[in-house]
């Protein structure tokens, strides 16, 4: 790769890298080529990129970004996932492929801008996701308001019972007596 090339890639790989707020950098030595394509999978299924970095490159390329935080951690061979708004869908999946895979070893990780340890991208796969989060609110946003409707719908639903309990109650006793016509 001649210096333009080099050149070229810095400017791209450090103008996808400002972008991305979230980042995971780890170490993968020892993966197989299937292997490496199943992570490439799973990684593009959560809207991210996933990729291996020559460490001289990568630390050109994070100056005057996020990922210059954890520049120290750019040694050996290193990959990195970037995304722009998803960083726990990454991390879960970088986590299981982790947990399957004991090759896979987390480095450190830029998350919303901030730089945390490999211990942290852990709890931070345990989190729940963003749709998840969404739907536990409105659950809870409409508990109150079924309960309401319970409440108001008591009364008329007791009523309801009654008047059908009178009405069988009536029917087994047969029909009522008319009253005589000139007693009023």
């Amino acid at each position: 790769m001649n210096r333009t090339e080099k050149a070229a890639m810095v400017e791209k790989l450090g103008s996808d890298l400002a972008q991305a707020p979230n980042a995971i950098l780890f170490a993968f030595a020892g993966l197989k080529v299937p292997e490496v394509t199943e992570l490439r999978r799973q990684v593009r299924e959560t809207k991210s990129k996933y990729l291996v970095v020559k460490n001289t490159l990568a630390l050109r390329a994070t100056k005057g970004t996020p990922l210059e935080a954890v520049a120290e951690h750019f040694t050996g061979g290193t990959a990195v996932a970037y995304n722009q708004n998803a960083p726990v869908a990454l991390a879960k999946v970088l986590s299981a492929f982790a947990k399957a895979n004991p090759n896979l070893v987390f480095k450190a990780a830029v998350i919303e801008g901030r730089a945390i340890t490999a211990r942290e991208i852990e709890a931070i796969a345990e989190l729940p996701t963003r749709e998840q989060l969404v739907a536990k609110l409105l659950g809870l946003m409409q508990s109150p308001v079924r309960r309401l409707v319970m409440v108001l719908n008591g009364p008329v639903r007791n009523l309801a019972g009654v008047v059908s309990q009178i009405a069988e109650q009536k029917s087994k006793s047969g029909p009522a007596p008319a009253a005589p016509a000139g007693e009023n």
